[in-house]
This record gives structure tokens, sequence and C-alpha cells, in this order.
């Protein structure tokens, strides 16, 4: 580490495939929207030699956000890998957008890595979505670290950050977030603002100055030393109280001078083992700097203090058909085992797939086994097909550097794997293994499209079906019932990207269109009805005469047909015919096009001719019986119901509850959980929560979350069905 007070030891640069598990650190940067994580990745990038002093690779790319949409977004919409080679050690740095509508790419992220660095901004603190982040880290025991950045900022203040993160991280042990070195700062501005230009390490009582734009290693001033003697205890307390030593704190309170080479050891361990955070600092470089603030020590944290692959834990694995196997850790010579990340396109090579490989060793020109299993749900078929590997690449901005093969712990791309989507394994083809996949937030934002024109309608389904492959956050419908296609997203940002890659993408214009819930219709009174279809003019003539009558029945009924003629006024061949047509017509709607349910219908009676009837003719006669009843009855418009589950912080149970009941909600009741967050359950109709997962978000500030089942159908306020009616009478 920084602390180590080492000088900077030649950067690698860029990194190429890694020979051993040992060499390769996978790390996820985490952090809220604006928190800089994109722009720390590139200040990191810079330290290690592997781009310019611009920040650029050769073709004048970022090596972060070089994505069209990014550019016109002016922020991160995707995970990108920036993989950069530090004191010989691999470091596979993954940058995730911040935005919450892409908590799929960060999800991707997480699986792939195996440490995290929260990045949090001085001007800004640490928002909810970041804690819930942290806590789901916590929950797998992922190493983290903390790094502030923005110290630019008029009111950053490194101190005060330090205190908020140890609060909104420390729950447990505040002692446990601690910052390994402290600002320096420079000549006070006239704004009064005095910028840091350098930082004490704590532990090695070192000055590391940044002033110049390359990293200056100093002896700090006596007048300085004072300044750190607080800090510095605590940090050695903090490392102590993790020592694996139990006998270190005795001695240290009994007075006994304690080595900083064990102190560093100590405090690696416990950063590995993911239960010392600390806290860093970093800022990117400026004019033609050679090194960001801080950036050489982040690196010296990532390759010395997180954990190597094959501490990551093993990995659940089963056959196809679902029994358990047994892997060693991270082996390049055991059975290939690698998960696809991420699924992308690129317009020159087609669609690109990020690998981790966990077991084995991945090689070019291989043929493996590709398996996709346990996403029907989202629009993806189980999938079992036999792929050869083409090119092995690793990425760097744009630009893919060909590599020969890809050990157990590092990642790459794979170019033109046709059928491998998100989430899908890869093992050896005569030997097919599954890995388990990860938790995907269900998308709760529904977009309704239709194709703009002809030719759109042409590409519209193969679009469509590229889309869901590359995200398994989106989900698919093709809705039987209102007939429309509906792409559920998770918020209004995941949406307007989706529709720029149809575009831009795959050349498919299409247009939103409201978005309809399938409503049911039901008899609210009982009712009869006469189907007379008798036609004897110019040839075979058609006589059908039906009697009926229709009850309701309770909810979830469906439609029951009984027969109640006697004496053959209906001939028994043509009672079938009676009975398709009553539940074709059921399936129409009978009052505004809905389906018809939870109702019996029982024919007591009809005529029938010798020569004239016919099963066609019963039929007809079936469903305008169906529909002159409707005419005498009073009919439900039925709605679906939701059962909705929010998970929000106790701050915002008030607000929450009053929007739900605005929504004719009824809340069934609530239950504390821990964290401070209250479970809320209410049963919601379904047409009044499309938007909730947007309206939601920007009630609790993002820190709250919902699930939603369907329930069932029930009838619907006449005024609000009155309303649905006109609706749809102007719309057709």
């Amino acid at each position: 580490m920084g602390d180590k007070a080492q000088t900077h030891p030649g950067a690698a640069g860029r990194a190429q495939a890694a020979d051993h598990p040992q060499s390769v650190r996978n790390v996820v940067l985490v952090g809220h929207s604006g928190s800089g994580k994109t722009t720390l990745v590139e200040a990191l990038a810079l330290t290690a030699g592997a781009v310019n002093r611009a920040g650029r690779v050769e073709d004048g790319g970022t090596v972060s956000d070089y994505d069209d949409i990014e550019h016109r977004q002016q922020r991160s919409v995707q995970l990108s890998l920036v993989p950069v080679e530090w004191d010989g050690i691999k470091v596979n740095l993954l940058d995730t957008p911040g935005y919450a509508d892409f908590v799929g790419e960060l999800r991707a992220g997480l699986r792939a890595a195996d440490a995290a660095l929260f990045v949090v901004s001085a001007s800004d603190g640490v928002d909810g979505s970041t804690r819930m982040v942290w806590e789901e880290c916590a929950a797998v025991g992922m190493p983290r670290a903390i790094v502030v950045t923005h110290l630019e900022a008029a009111r950053a203040d490194f101190e005060e950050m330090t205190r908020i993160c140890a609060e909104a991280f420390g729950a447990d042990d505040p002692d446990a977030v601690l910052p390994l070195y402290l600002p320096l700062h420079g000549p006070q501005a006239p704004d009064g603002h005095a910028p840091v230009t350098g930082l004490i390490g704590l532990l090695s009582q070192k000055l590391f100055d940044y002033a110049s734009g390359e990293r200056k290693e100093s002896e700090p001033g006596e007048e300085q030393l004072p300044l750190i003697e607080e800090a510095r205890n605590r940090l050695i307390e903090g490392i102590i109280s993790e020592s694996e030593d139990e006998t270190l704190m005795d001695r240290y309170l009994g007075g006994e001078p304690v080595d900083v080479k064990t102190l560093i050891d100590d405090l690696e361990r416990a950063v590995a083992r993911g239960v010392f955070f600390p806290v860093l600092a970093a800022a990117p470089a400026a004019g033609g700097a050679r090194q960001g603030l801080g950036t050489v020590e982040l690196l010296e944290l990532i390759t010395g203090g997180f954990p190597t692959p094959l501490e990551h834990e093993t990995v659940r694995v089963t056959t196809i058909d679902g029994e358990p196997r047994e892997l060693k850790p991270c082996d390049p010579d055991a059975p290939l085992v690698a998960e696809v990340v991420k699924t992308s396109s690129d317009p020159y090579v087609g669609r690109l797939s990020l690998i981790r490989v966990f077991s084995g060793t991945l090689r070019a020109d291989q043929t493996v086994h590709v398996s996709g299993h346990g996403l029907a749900d989202r629009g993806h078929e189980d999938h079992d097909v036999d792929e050869r590997i083409g090119a092995l690449s690793t990425p760097f901005g744009k630009q893919q550097r060909p590599v020969s093969h890809v050990i157990a712990g590092d990642l790459a791309c794979v170019a033109k794997l046709s059928r491998a989507e998100t989430g899908d394994t890869l093992s050896a083809k005569d030997d097919p293994l599954l890995m388990e996949p990860w938790q995907m937030p269900d998308p709760l934002l529904p977009l309704a499209i239709q194709a703009h024109s002809k030719p759109d309608e042409d590409k519209l389904s193969q679009g469509l079906a590229r889309l869901v492959a590359e995200d398994p956050t989106m989900r698919l419908e093709q809705n039987q019932d209102t007939h429309q296609v509906v792409l559920w997203c998770l918020g209004e940002a995941h949406a307007d990207v989706a529709l720029e890659r149809l575009r831009s993408r795959y050349g498919v214009q299409v247009d939103v269109v409201p978005h309809r819930v399938s409503l049911r219709e039901t008899f609210a009174t009982r009712a009869a009805g006469r189907g007379r279809h008798v036609k004897q003019s110019g040839g075979h003539g058609q006589f059908a005469i039906c009697e009926i009558e229709v009850e309701p029945l309770p909810g979830g009924s469906g439609i029951e047909f009984v027969d109640k003629v006697v004496g053959g006024a209906v001939p028994r061949q043509f009672i079938p015919s009676v009975e398709k047509g009553v539940r074709t017509q059921a399936a129409k709607g009978v009052a505004a096009g809905h389906p018809l349910i939870d109702v019996r219908v029982t024919l007591l009676d009809g005529k029938a001719h010798s020569v004239d009837s016919s099963d066609a003719a019963f039929q007809t006669a079936g469903a305008l019986a169906l529909r002159e009843a409707a005419a005498d009855a009073r009919i439900h418009l039925l709605e679906p119901v939701a059962e909705v589950s929010v998970l929000v912080g106790d701050d915002f149970v008030g607000a929450v509850m009053s929007d739900l009941s605005g929504r004719r909600g009824r809340v069934l009741g609530t239950e504390q959980t821990p964290g401070g967050r209250t479970l809320i359950r209410a049963e919601v109709p379904e047409i009044e929560i499309g938007r909730y997962a947007i309206d939601l978000r920007s009630m609790t500030h993002g820190t709250a979350r919902f699930s939603r089942r369907y329930a069932r159908h029930e009838p619907m306020p006449q005024q609000v069905a009155d309303r649905v009616r006109e609706e749809a009478r102007v719309a057709s």
C-alpha cells in the first residue's frame, strides 16, 4: 500500500492476460451517479501508464463511458471493464453506473468482482441506494474500501466525510471505517478554500506531495506530526482489534511499540477478510500531471490489501440435470466454468460477451457448452448448445486487444457467441455445467410499444430479442389480452436507453403507446337471454334457437356451462356447439370488449330443425344468447389487483402509506425490519401503479424498493369504469 512508504515501482501499463490467479485483482466501483467513479477509473489508468495525459487511448476515446449513448446522456449506462497493470498485478477495474435504473449493470459488476470500492463525493455525501449496496456486499462478506472524491469542492471536508461514512457503513463497528491518510492542504485561496495537495500516511508518518503533478515522498515537519497523532492512534487500535494475534492489543496498550510492517500486514489481512474498511482520498490529475492525488495509494491498496480470486467463495455449480458438483476454488487446471456477466453489440465485431472465468482455462478456438436456465419469466428460453469460441480479447475503451487464453479468476471478451446471453454458463462440451444465476431486480415499469412503420415491424421482433438477451433486467411481454408488446424496464432512464438502442443499434423505430392492463367483465346480476339464428332464404337454411340463464359466480370460478335441456329440445350433438359459441363470445367480451369471467351459463331450452340445424348455427345462437343476456344485465368491469410489498425507510412510511391510499390501495399491514426500515404490504389496483417505480423513487429519494404480484380481479368503481370505457371509446 501507499503507506508502505515505497516509491512508485514503475507502471507496467496496459494489462494483458494473467498467468496465475494470484496476479489478478477484480474490483468493482460502486457509488451514486455523479460521485466520480468514471473519472477515478481514468485517473487510475493514467497513473498506471495505460492512457496518455489526456486520459485517452490511441484511438482518441476514453477507457470508460465510450458508448455513444453515454456521451449523449452524460452518464454511465452500462458496466465497463478497464484492465490496468500495477507492480506486476493485473487489476480489472469494473466501472458501474450509479443511476438506479441501471442496477442490473451494478449487479453484474458485483458478480464479476472480488472486492468493491465505494466512491463517495465529499460534496454530496452518502445516499440511500449506496447504503443498500453496502449491505448487499456485507451480506456476502465482500471486502470493501471507501474513496472520497470531489475534494476540490468549496465545502469539501475529508474529516467530516469520514465521520459520515463511519455512521453510514460502520453500524456494527464504527472503528472498522477509518482513514489511512489525512489530506495535506495547500495555501488558502481568496475564497477561503484551501485545496488538497497531498496526503500524510498515518502509519508510516510520511508525506506524499502531489502538488507538482507527480507523487513526491518526504518527511513531515515537526508541526504536522501532532495533527495526525489522534487519528494515527485510533487507526492502530482499529487494526490491532482485527488482528489475528490476540496478544498484540495487550502489548500495544502496555506501551510496547508495534512495528509498522506488522500493522500493514494485519491491515491487509483485515481488508481482504472484509472486516476493516479503509477510507482514502483521490482526485484526478490536473493539467499535465502524470498522477492524480491518492491514485498511487489506491492502486497499492488494491494490489496489496484486496483479495485474489483464489479467496473468492466457491461458486455453486450443478450439472444440467441439477446434480451438485464440487469444484476446486479458482483452479486453472480444473473443469471449465465461466459466466457471461455482460452482453453487448459492437457495430464492427457483432455480439461481445464479457466473461468471468471461475474455474479452468478458456482458450481461443475452443468449443464450449453454453447453458442458460432460470430466466424464462424474463423472456429468455432455457437453452443448451455447443458453440466455438472465436477471438478472445481484453477490452480497453473501444479497442479489443487479442489474448490467447483466459485463466480462472480473470475476465475477457468473447466475440460472436450467437446464443450466449447475460447470465449464461460456459463449460466443457463433454462436461456441461450450470452456475446458479445471480439475483436480478424485477422490472416494474411497463413500456408499451408498436412499430413506427411496416419496415420497422419486420425488424421489431429480432431487435427486441437482442435487447433482452443483453439485459436480463428487461422483460418482454406479448400480452394476449391487450394485444400489446410490452417492454418492462426499471425506470424512465432505462426505458430511454432501450428505445435509443433499438433505434441506433438495430435500426428499429418504435412509438410508445399508453399501457393497458388486462381488464375483465362479469355479470353483477342474474339475467336470461334468447339466441335466435334462423335464415331460410336461398340455398341451405340455418336454424338454431337456444335459451340460457346467466348468473354470477365467486371470483376465480371462470366460465361454467350447465346443460338443463329436457325433452330433446336441443339435440345432444348440438349442446357442445352452444357451449362453444358461449365461450367464444365470452372470450371476446359482452360489454366493453374484455373477456367475461366468473359466470355460470345454463342452457334451459331451444329449438332445432331436422334439416337446417347445424354446429355452426348453434354456435352463433349461443353467442347471440349471451349478448342478449348481457344487454339486460348490469355488467361489472373487473380490474386486476396486485399485492404490493414496499420496503421503505422509517422516515418515509407515512408518505408511502398516504400515497398508496390515494391510489385506491388497501394497506394490509406493516412489519419492522433491520436497518431502520419498514415493510408495507398492500393491495392496489394495477391501473394505479403503472408508474409507481418512478413515483416511489422520487418520493423516497431512491431508498425504497417494492415488489408486486397479481392477486385477483375485482369490480372497478363505477366512476373509474366509466372513465376507462370513455377512454377506450375515444381511442377506437
